[in-house]
């Protein structure tokens, strides 16, 4: 009897096993890769642990570096990439998200100042533009900055010059955004920036390159500069931050 009794608990001890195996690989299945530590403190919990142990989930990634980070970005940050124009030969480019909204291979950028303007919520991208900073109106780009609401992101990439109709009222709109730069920029400086608007604190994504004129007029040398990063939407924070100079020589 007791034979037949100890073969019938052993038999439901087997049943409840591989019902909990079943119940564990349809999880890893259904849910997010980082289940498998839940899983582990639910099987603690089962089998009469003392203390489950405390599991923090690390924040998922994305696939695969975006915008030519060097790294995955957490699922809840923005990656992007600001490239300025090199003398009057090559374009700026402007990535986010993964995807090049400007590029001179797009067609869509312009000598003066490339603007992009994103949702800082859902990183839609709300308006793009370039303005001509040496012949154009002011008015243009008034307009464009007085878009700029509360929460959106704005990202800058210069080409050729961007000094020249440079007013104060747009210098104190871009500083009002975060810049603590735009004052420093001059005749065809090189300057990328990214910023937000509603921030009081200024952004670290900024790089102005002045621009080097040979004193016989015959050498002119205009860096590119690059910034790539990451952004934090609720509260544009910096995840990490790398600044790479190109020098090209016209």
């Amino acid at each position: 009897m007791y034979v037949l009794l100890w073969l019938w608990l052993l038999d439901i001890v087997y049943a409840v096993t591989f019902l909990i195996v079943i119940l564990v690989i349809w999880g890893i299945y259904t849910n997010p890769p980082y289940i498998h530590q839940r899983a582990r403190v639910m099987q603690q919990r089962i089998f009469g642990a003392q203390k489950a142990a405390v599991v923090t989930a690390a924040v998922p990634e994305t696939s695969h570096p975006k915008c030519s980070l060097s790294k995955n970005c957490p699922i809840d940050h923005f990656a992007f990439q600001i490239k300025s124009g090199a003398a009057t030969v090559v374009g700026p480019k402007i990535c986010f998200d993964g995807n090049i909204v400007m590029s001179g291979v797009m067609n869509n950028v312009g000598p003066g100042l490339n603007l992009v303007l994103v949702n800082g919520e859902n990183g839609k991208i709300e308006k793009l533009d370039y303005f001509n900073m040496y012949s154009g109106e002011t008015k243009a780009i008034l307009d464009f900055l007085k878009m700029i609401k509360p929460g959106m992101i704005v990202l800058v990439a210069s080409f050729d010059d961007a000094a020249t109709k440079m007013t104060d009222e747009i210098r104190n709109i871009f500083a009002g955004l975060g810049s603590s730069s735009i004052k420093d920029v001059k005749f065809r400086d090189n300057w990328v920036f990214a910023g937000g608007a509603g921030t009081e604190q200024k952004s670290p994504f900024e790089k102005v390159s002045e621009h080097l004129k040979h004193r016989h007029c015959l050498l002119q040398i205009s860096r590119s500069i690059d910034i790539k990063s990451l952004f934090c939407p609720a509260t544009f924070l910096q995840y990490y931050y790398t600044i790479v100079v190109y020098t090209v020589i016209v």
